[in-house]
């Protein structure tokens, strides 16, 4: 491949990576990207687990061997079985040396202890390789990983040139991920809420309306809890606001320890007292059960009055649901029926019999564009 050629693959490497959405994406952009630019068969990218003294394989792609998944759960292999990735890290990068690459062959000697093949050489064997290229991979000043590509057996071995490349292509690779890093954060702080580490309001709604696209499309039960804390405004008043989000705090572990009871679900704050569970696949019951647990913790807690608890499911007597406004609409009434009533268990939508109040509330409200925001079940139940 001539220069032309290379800063084309470079380019088209960067790219990729810039177009990722996920952490996934951006590794698998990365492998695929070396392995064209390096005219390759198959690629892998590794991330350097110190406290573990392992490379965690994150991606493999091309011609996979037997047992190679693309994105393999528990593929590691201990750092010692690697003399190389050793010298490197501790002896050439600290003496100032810089993270070239190195070129293995299928062909190469044993390295090490007398009968001890160098485990490169022994892999490439054992999966028909003829050689590759290995490049360590430097994030934020300190050694990350590896990338490494290789090609089949019979096919021309890689030189000092493709070697001088790669180093080139993991340095590309280095500030993908960085970039992948810091887009993945603001994501994470997009949609956390920055005082309980919950969920924030904008990552229940897009939840939301995938679980409902999933109830629609397979019939998937889906369930709203949603929670009102008693007392916040008497504490802050009387104590202090710091002392107010102590017990914002508090009743957000309570509420992630009860949503743990309910395979994948969701704990999120909604703003100020309001918070919500959402929860995708269990039965109703199972999410009621859930519910009275958490005003019963709630009720312990040594601050605060409390909470207020609504629950809506589609498993129960609610109706077609068919928008996340109607399923939440329900939550809210069922709670708001239970702040109106001091009751210290969940009020559950649809379970008063035919002509259950919440669910009558609920659907009064306008259901287009201009519907009535949720605060306005305030001091309209009956």
């Amino acid at each position: 491949m001539g220069e032309d050629g290379r800063l084309t693959a470079v380019v088209a490497l960067a790219q990729g990576m810039a177009a990722a959405h996920t952490p996934r994406e951006s590794w698998r952009a990365a492998a695929l990207g070396a392995c064209r630019a390096l005219a390759g068969s198959f690629a892998a990218l590794s991330v350097w687990e110190r406290e573990l003294g392992r490379l965690r394989v994150l991606v493999n792609v091309g011609d996979r061997a037997r047992g190679e998944e693309e994105f393999p759960g528990d593929e590691t292999y201990p750092v010692h079985q690697f003399p190389e990735i050793t010298e490197f890290l501790h002896e050439r990068w600290v003496a100032g040396g810089e993270p070239n690459a190195w070129v293995e062959t299928a062909e190469g000697p044993a390295a090490g202890h007398p009968g001890y093949c160098h485990q490169r050489v022994a892999a490439l064997r054992r999966r028909g390789r003829g050689c590759c290229v290995v490049a360590p991979i430097v994030l934020n000043g300190r050694a990350w990983g590896e990338l490494y590509v290789a090609r089949s057996a019979g096919a021309p071995v890689f030189g000092r040139g493709d070697a001088d490349f790669a180093t080139v292509l993991a340095s590309v690779v280095s500030a993908g991920l960085a970039q992948s890093e810091r887009l993945e954060e603001a994501r994470r702080l997009a949609f956390t809420d920055a005082l309980t580490g919950l969920a924030n309001r904008r990552a229940v709604d897009v939840r939301l309306e995938e679980a409902i696209e999933r109830h629609r499309d397979q019939g998937a039960v889906v369930s709203l809890v949603v929670c009102d804390l008693n007392g916040l405004k008497h504490v802050n008043d009387t104590r202090g606001h710091a002392v107010g989000d102590r017990l914002l705090e508090r009743f957000g572990s309570v509420l992630s320890l009860c949503g743990a009871m309910l395979p994948g679900a969701l704990a999120a704050r909604l703003g100020g007292d309001e918070f919500c569970l959402l929860v995708v696949g269990s039965p109703a019951d199972d999410v009621v059960k859930a519910a009275d647990e958490l005003c019963r913790r709630a009720g312990e807690l040594e601050l605060g009055e409390g909470v207020a608890c609504g629950v809506a499911s589609t498993e129960d007597p609610i109706g077609p649901v068919r928008s996340a406004r109607r399923l939440f609409r329900l939550a809210d009434a069922a709670q708001y029926r239970a702040k109106a009533e001091r009751a210290d268990r969940p009020v559950v939508a649809g379970r008063a019999g035919p002509d259950d109040p919440v669910v009558r509330l609920a659907d009064a409200e306008p259901s287009g564009e201009d519907a009535v925001e949720r605060r306005r079940f305030r001091g309209r139940l009956p």
